[in-house]
């Protein structure tokens, strides 16, 4: 059975990969800042990740991506790539690119974007 996840928490789990990596420990108030987000937004989305065993929290308040999550981030995330980089080979400013491949990952089915993928790897 799928688990129906929204955009909106595709965001967050991507944003504590991408935050993950390039810090020691992932804070709510790391992720309100790297989104411009209020804190007590962050903290309503975390527990919402947590109820859905997306995300855990330590008692120090670290989050950390469970393997679920993890896999919802890194899947949001290659499409991103992928996408924004096609986009650009196409003629796309890179902003502009990232903004729309912000939009489509999370939009496209896991068909076309294995399509899109399998396109784009056999013109490189």
């Amino acid at each position: 059975m799928k688990t129906f996840i929204n955009e909106s928490s595709e965001n967050y789990l991507e944003t504590i990969l991408l935050l993950s990596k390039k810090l020691p420990v992932v804070r709510a108030v790391d992720i309100a800042n790297e989104l411009d987000f209020k804190k007590p937004s962050v903290s309503i989305a975390m527990k919402n990740l947590r109820e859905k065993n997306q995300i855990t929290v330590s008692e120090q308040g670290f989050i950390y991506l469970t393997e679920s999550g993890k896999e919802i981030a890194e899947m949001i995330y290659e499409r991103h790539l992928l996408i924004s980089a096609w986009l650009e080979k196409l003629g796309v400013p890179a902003e502009i690119a990232a903004e729309d491949a912000c939009r489509i990952e999370h939009v496209i089915s896991k068909e076309s974007f294995e399509a899109v993928k399998n396109y784009v790897n056999t013109r490189d």
